[in-house]
């Protein structure tokens, strides 16, 4: 999901802020460059307006809602083949290669596939991207980092590494979109449907500025959906009730057979049967609750505050916030707060009643509220209304207690391995 890592302050300049935004900008800036979440001032300004246009789009939310079904097909038809054999599936590895797929499609409009494993630089994409990040993250506790970047050894030297992977394949795929857009003549469709297209038509040409843009849309949209959608099957796995409950919802909201096909179960996720699955947005956002995609954040102060219980604040500090442990606080959620219950996002008629953004602060909150919010949702939805809506899942060890790996994003570590059965037995793959 599209939700902010670590951000800096929003000053109109540098000079406004202290040391701790340049701190910042100072670990992040070799991966992210200048992407929305190492910058400050008027670049946040602008990119966040420029996410906000493209994400919000008509056109945009078509584009991918047409992704996300054909890639959940996608999904199905590979947890299908794991069935039929006996197999148990890594589910978060498949969920990561099915979001890369995704967000490169919905902005790049360009199919990677590393679902199936055919596109083998995509792989090695997403594999290096997944250790610029992790090694990015070492930087904020290891304090010795800028000595191994000088000397290019340990930590520095896998980061370097993986960036240049990373920069190689986005930098082709920037070439590669320029030159399809510029020969693409006077057609708009082709123009305007993923989000590179639009930013070349209006203007936007650097490379460097595209590539800063493309990569942190890549972090906000790629590893929080498919962390979610992991511990929403774990969850789920150990709540066989909570399981069926959504796949009873997922078929009386579109109106299929039992002996309804895959794709004919992904082709009946329109807006209108979304809209009614609302015991699923409810487990989704439970999920979010207890296992927040980013677990832990950070702002810096832009101007000096006093919190409500008096403590203060001065310009230039960083205020970190640890969103795991907020999700289980009783005195936030009640007693029950360690308890996995849908049920409690819900009114008396079972519609999904909203709380404040700064309570379940999950999508972040105020002025840097997650953009993409709806994206993600329709994401998640998408995907695991075709899953559970064509298999029951069980975990390959009933017992299994997942623990989570340290990463900007709420991985399991070990992955989550689970079985598949057909949840109809005449039920057409």
């Amino acid at each position: 999901m599209l939700t902010a890592v670590i951000t800096s302050p929003s000053a109109t300049t540098w000079s406004e802020h202290k040391l701790a935004g340049l701190y910042l900008y100072t670990i992040m800036s070799d991966c992210l460059g200048d992407g929305i979440f190492a910058v400050d001032g008027a670049k946040w300004v602008h990119q966040r307006k420029v996410a906000s246009n493209e994400l919000l789009t008509k056109s945009v939310r078509d584009f991918s809602g047409a992704v996300f079904k054909t890639n959940g097909v996608k999904l199905a038809r590979i947890i299908s083949e794991a069935a039929t054999s006996g197999q148990a599936i890594e589910i978060q590895d498949l969920f990561m290669k099915a979001a890369l797929d995704s967000i490169v499609n919905v902005l790049l409009g360009i199919e990677v596939d590393t679902m199936y494993g055919t596109n083998k630089e995509a792989i090695r994409f997403s594999n290096a991207f997944d250790v610029a990040n992790e090694m990015t993250l070492y930087r904020c506790v290891d304090f010795s980092w800028k000595i191994k970047k000088l000397l290019n050894i340990g930590s520095e030297a896998m980061l370097r590494k993986s960036i240049k992977v990373a920069d190689e394949f986005v930098y082709n795929l920037i070439k590669s979109k320029t030159e399809t857009v510029a020969n693409s003549g006077d057609d708009v469709h082709l123009k305007r449907r993923d989000i590179l297209s639009r930013l070349l038509e209006s203007g936007q040409t650097d490379p460097k500025y595209l590539r800063d843009i493309i990569f942190s849309l890549f972090v906000a949209g790629k590893d929080t959906a498919a962390s979610t959608l992991t511990w929403f099957i774990y969850m789920v796995c150990k709540h066989p009730d909570i399981q069926e409950k959504i796949a009873q919802e997922v078929r009386e909201a579109t109106n299929l057979k039992d002996n309804s096909s895959i794709d004919e179960l992904a082709d009946s996720l329109t807006e209108e049967t979304l809209s009614k699955m609302q015991y699923l947005v409810a487990a989704l956002t439970e999920t979010s609750r207890l296992y927040p995609a980013v677990p832990l954040n950070a702002k810096v102060c832009s101007s000096d505050d006093t919190w409500p219980d008096g403590f203060s604040v001065k310009k230039g500090d960083i205020v970190g916030y640890h969103a795991y442990s907020m999700g289980r606080m009783k005195f936030i959620w009640g007693d029950d707060a360690e308890e996995f219950r849908p049920e409690r996002w819900l009114d008396e008629n079972g519609l999904v009643q909203q709380e404040s953004s700064f309570k379940l602060i999950a999508f972040s909150a105020g002025p840097r509220i997650c953009v993409g919010k709806e994206f993600a949702y329709r994401q998640m939805m998408i995907f695991s209304a075709v899953l559970l809506g064509s298999y029951i899942l069980k975990l390959r060890d009933e017992n299994k207690v997942a623990n989570y790996r340290t990463k900007f994003t709420h991985h399991i570590d070990g992955g989550l391995y689970v079985q598949a059965s057909p949840r109809f037995a005449n039920a057409s793959p």
